[in-house]
């Protein structure tokens, strides 16, 4: 299905709410830097039949959505800006909703509610304060984007699998999951990319900010992260939780997409937190 954005289509994964009594708390999904709706496959059945309605989005020029080719359309507030129209409208149409965001994802769901988006939960998922510090993927990053200036989206990507093949392998990286992989990141804008890019490797800590709106709303906050996140390490999510006197769990057997790598271990944090968060 798709929903309607500022920049035209937004493609969507929706499952209707089962056995909820009306109005129907909604579940909003955001993914990550080179992610897509598909990431929350796993999760969207469970979180169905846990009566909420689940909507897992492509991020505006993002696999198959629209986006303008504009760089700074793809930094985290104005991406936010675009999340907190999408959360007034689900809102408005049905009952509460709870945004979640996976790591890149994470930053846009952070500065959706600095936007004023009026959820009732926020849960920011192997995600940050700020960018990303030195690694593998800052390295990526680093040498990916003079790369597809210079000669184009695929021969980033070729550059990115070289790196890939340097860190542990993936297991269940099928030869069908591999081209999806890569069809997806050839779908998405270069603008979309590069402007994201920027964002992971200069975007502020503003954790004080969203701990004051939280705080001022009365929004409920989770933190959750792989106990193996390669990405932001998991003292520096512990912390900003205690920096933003949220709630915090580390999915077991997981690294930095506990969405696909454990579900079932991340499913049973989400889903009682949402319920009591609505409870409340």
């Amino acid at each position: 299905m798709d929903l309607h954005g500022r920049y035209g289509r937004l493609a969507a994964l929706r499952r209707r709410a089962v056995d909820a009594t009306d109005p129907k708390p909604t579940a909003l999904l955001l993914p990550g830097y080179t992610g897509s709706k598909e990431d929350f496959a796993p999760l969207l059945d469970p979180i169905a039949a846990a009566g909420f309605e689940a909507v897992a989005v492509d991020l505006p020029g993002q696999n198959e959505s629209e986006g303008p080719d504009d760089e700074d359309a793809y930094l985290p507030a104005a991406l936010g800006s675009v999340v907190a129209e999408l959360v007034g409208k689900l809102a408005a149409e049905g009952g509460p909703v709870v945004l979640l965001g996976h790591s890149f994802g994470g930053l846009v769901a952070r500065a959706a509610v600095l936007a004023g988006a009026p959820v009732a939960g926020l849960t920011l998922m192997a995600s940050g304060p700020c960018e990303l510090p030195e690694g593998l993927r800052r390295q990526t990053l680093d040498v990916g984007e003079p790369a597809m200036r210079k000669h184009g989206l695929e021969a980033a990507y070729t550059m990115r699998e070289q790196l890939d093949a340097m860190a542990p392998p993936q297991p269940g990286r099928t030869p069908a999951l591999t081209a999806f992989l890569r069809d997806r990141f050839l779908r998405s804008r270069p603008a979309a990319l590069l402007g994201k890019a920027r964002a992971l490797r200069t975007e502020p800590d503003l954790v004080s900010s969203l701990a004051r709106v939280l705080h001022t709303s009365g929004t409920h906050c989770l933190v959750c992260c792989g106990e193996f996140d390669d990405a932001w390490p998991v003292s520096t999510q512990r912390d900003m939780a205690d920096r933003l006197d949220a709630d915090f769990a580390v999915i077991p057997a997981a690294r930095h997409s506990p969405n696909t790598e454990n579900p079932d271990e991340l499913l049973a944090t989400l889903l009682p937190t949402w319920r009591s968060w609505l409870a409340a």
